[in-house]
Parts: C-alpha cells; sequence; structure tokens
C-alpha cells in the first residue's frame, strides 16, 4: 500500500537578545522534528540543558514519522540527560515546545508537543491558534509571575508529561514555535502578520525575531517556522471521526478519555 506523504519547508532564527549576556535558547529543524527548547539555570546551564535536549531529539531524525510512543520515549531520555546536569549545586532545566511530522490512518497530521512556556501555534485559512498550553504559574494564576513555570525537562521535576495534539495537516498551514522571549514581547496579531507576510519563511523567522528585540529584547528570542507545501493521503484509508481531537486545544489524553 502506498504511503502518505508530506512536504514542508522550515526556518529558524535565534538573538541572545539585549539584556541577557548567554543564549540558553536552542531549536531543531531536522525533519521530521521541529522544536525549540528554553533552557534554565544561569551560569551557561540553561544553554547546556536546551542543548541537551535537543541532541536526544536529534535522533528522531531517522524516522520517516513520528508517533506518540517514539515522542514519550525521546521525552523521558531528554529529562534523564538534562536531570544529570548540575550547575552551582543548581538543578538546570528546559522547556520543549514543538511538532512532528505524523500520520493517523492514511493521514499525515502535525503532531504538536509541549513542556513548559514556550508555544506551539498554528496559522490556518488566516486564523492563528496557539495549540499548546503554557505549563507556567502565570496561566494558573492571574497574579503569578509570568517567569515561573510549573511542568520542565530537569529542574528538579522528576517524570515531566508532555502534552500532545494530533491535527490533520493541510496544505498550506504554517506553524510557529518560539519561546517566550518572543511571545512576551509581540502580540499573536503582531506575531500571525509577520509570520504570514512572505513566502520566504527565512525572512519572515529573522523580521519576527528583529520585532522583538525593537520591543525591549529583554530575553533570549528564538522562533521556528515549518509551512506545509503538500499532503497526500492514502486513497481507500480515511480516519473515523473520533480517531483525532475534535478541536484546536484538545489533547490526545482528553481525547483518550472520551
Amino acid at each position: 500500500m502506498r504511503a502518505p506523504s508530506m512536504v514542508v519547508r522550515c526556518a529558524a532564527a535565534t538573538h541572545q537578545g539585549l539584556v541577557r549576556s548567554v543564549n540558553e535558547d536552542s531549536w531543531l529543524t531536522l525533519p521530521p522534528i521541529f522544536l525549540v527548547a528554553d533552557g534554565m539555570g544561569g551560569h551557561e546551564a540553561g544553554e547546556l540543558a536546551s542543548r541537551s535536549v535537543v541532541d536526544v531529539f536529534r535522533e528522531l531524525a531517522t524516522h520517516e514519522w513520528v508517533g506518540s510512543d517514539d515522542l514519550i520515549t525521546t521525552i523521558n531520555h531528554a529529562a534523564a540527560e538534562v536531570s544529570q546536569l548540575r550547575s552551582h549545586g543548581r538543578a538546570p532545566g528546559s522547556t520543549v515546545s514543538g511538532v512532528a511530522l505524523s500520520r493517523q490512518g492514511g493521514q499525515p497530521c502535525w503532531l504538536v508537543f509541549n513542556i513548559g512556556d514556550s508555544r506551539t501555534h498554528l496559522l490556518r485559512d488566516g486564523v492563528f491558534t496557539q495549540v499548546s498550553v503554557d505549563h507556567s504559574a502565570a496561566a494558573q494564576f492571574v497574579d503569578a509571575p509570568r517567569n515561573i513555570i510549573t511542568r520542565a525537562l530537569g529542574a528538579g521535576i522528576e517524570h515531566p508529561e508532555a502534552d500532545q495534539w494530533l491535527i490533520p495537516a493541510l496544505p498550506g498551514d504554517l506553524i510557529v514555535i518560539c519561546s517566550d522571549g518572543l511571545s512576551n514581547e509581540l502580540s499573536p496579531q503582531v506575531i500571525a502578520a509577520t509570520a504570514d507576510h512572505t513566502d520566504d519563511l527565512q525572512e519572515a523567522a529573522n523580521r519576527l525575531v528583529q520585532f522583538a528585540l525593537d520591543a525591549g529584547g529583554r530575553d533570549n528570542v528564538t522562533v521556528v517556522l515549518v509551512r506545509c507545501e503538500f499532503t497526500e493521503a492514502v486513497e481507500g484509508v480515511t480516519m473515523d471521526e473520533d480517531t483525532l481531537p475534535p478541536q484546536l486545544g484538545d489533547t490526545i489524553e482528553d481525547w483518550e478519555e472520551r
């Protein structure tokens, strides 16, 4: 049987910002995996943590498609690697957010995953949606500081669980993955308009980072853009209505509990 297919283009840009002396963000654009990792811990420990995450996820490049179990295994491995790092008695950590190219039945899909407060968005037909949900105190409590995260790889957190969302991929979809250095400086409207302003993804990524710097650049800034150019489903293989979450915002866990 012929396999489903999917063609994507991608670009990335990063900057240490105007305040930080070290860029603790890392990113990966190696099909079928695309992500941003935002390290924390200071004294270059955050940089080591985010790089460790990227190094582990790089192993997924040997896959044509990535499934939920693949992600769980990789996340557990990344958490173990980061947990082994130590800096001045502190336990460094890292967020991770991104997408993997996946499939369900005969349909190519985006498999979105997230731990922490980096973000993954989907721009489809002019509608910009934050797919991931922040694991932060600010997301849970109105008056909480926004720089405190409640879930991370490492940082003394044992067995972190990633949220996952499975979304059918359509030609024209644009995935926007970013660290909070971008989302804290720019509104969703500005991010969407800038990302979709040109067909040149590298130009769009560079402009987003520059706009974040112009807005203050108070943190490291990283963005990854992934555009779906083409998909082909397998004829005669369809997805049942219950196969995928019925709407953005539903996690795979939510869907399995129905």
